[in-house]
């Protein structure tokens, strides 16, 4: 009687060893070993799509606290000038005497009294918010680990950011252009040097304002992205890109620094004014485009090369 033939055990093969592999590495330079599996290809270009992404954001609640509190601010505006008195008569008309002439007046006012803070806050939420939040979840690892590119993370991240910063501040000239017009009409928009320009024309120039502070505050957002993947506090982020604004608007006022005040990057901040005129000064809103733009590429370049070389552990 033959013995049956005996099984001999083979050598593990490849997927024996592909099954070996360890968990996916979130240190800086290792690449996810999920990338190696074959009945799941690694297309980095399809992680993380900008609507799941944009989705998410507009989901939170901060998202939808930023965008009401955007939204209610020319409705509280109204009701402060409706329960207020008027000023002494007599004098230059200012912003505020002029607010009630027109609601392209009013949109004016509206921008130029949060341009300089709320808006701030503003885009340094949404841009500080976005990497350090994912951290203090201990979520920011584990995107990591599908594996998602890190520049490419970044970079969906930057866009949502960008996207919501936006229509966050097209939404305020927007919305006070529509209440100023139902409180006070549409009449021509009255600058204080005297200068008048159709309704139409005006709500243009309000708008195309509300683009110029949108690209100033392009530094806001670079320096917000830039403490966002250097820490994993969401608010130190977005508190430390607030007061750099602030800091940088008080050092504005100190004459004494008289050319050096040029090279602050808020230093252009209410550049947009100059298109209330009846011929528009360009130089100011270029030289000012120009100098937040420098640096919000200086920032998102050390944001890159920052969040490229740190390990993830939390």
């Amino acid at each position: 009687m033959t013995n049956p033939p005996s099984r001999e055990r083979k050598p593990a093969g490849r997927r024996g060893r592909r099954d070996a592999v360890q968990e996916p590495s979130t240190v800086a330079g290792h690449v996810g070993a999920l990338a190696l599996v074959e009945h799941a290809p690694y297309r980095p270009g399809r992680t993380l799509p900008v609507r799941v992404e944009l989705v998410r954001q507009l989901r939170r609640r901060r998202t939808q606290v930023a965008f009401a509190l955007v939204a209610l601010l020319p409705v509280i505006l109204w009701i402060a000038f409706e329960l207020g008195d008027d000023g002494p008569p007599g004098g230059a008309p200012n912003l505020v005497d002029l607010a009630k002439g027109s609601g392209a007046n009013f949109a004016v006012f509206a921008l130029f009294a949060s341009a300089g803070f709320l808006l701030v806050v503003v885009v340094a939420l949404f841009f500080g918010d976005t990497v350090a939040a994912e951290a203090s979840w201990s979520s920011l690892r584990y995107l990591l680990a599908a594996p998602i590119p890190r520049a490419r993370l970044l970079r969906q991240k930057a866009i949502v950011a960008g996207l919501l910063s936006f229509a966050a501040l097209l939404l305020l000239p927007v919305v006070a252009l529509l209440v100023g017009t139902l409180a006070y009409g549409a009449n021509d928009l009255v600058s204080p040097t005297g200068e008048s320009l159709p309704f139409g024309a005006g709500a243009g120039r309000v708008l195309l304002g509300a683009l110029y502070v949108a690209v100033h505050l392009c530094w806001v957002a670079g320096l917000a992205m830039l403490l966002s993947v250097s820490t994993d506090a969401p608010l130190g982020a977005v508190g430390g890109a607030v007061m750099a604004s602030i800091v940088s608007q008080i050092l504005d006022q100190i004459t004494a620094l008289d050319d050096l005040r040029d090279y602050l990057p808020t230093h252009y901040g209410t550049a947009w004014a100059g298109l209330l005129a009846d011929q528009i000064d360009w130089g100011d809103m270029t030289r000012g485009a120009f100098s937040a733009v420098a640096f919000a590429a200086v920032f998102f370049a050390a944001a890159v090369w920052r969040f490229g070389r740190k390990d993830i552990t939390s």
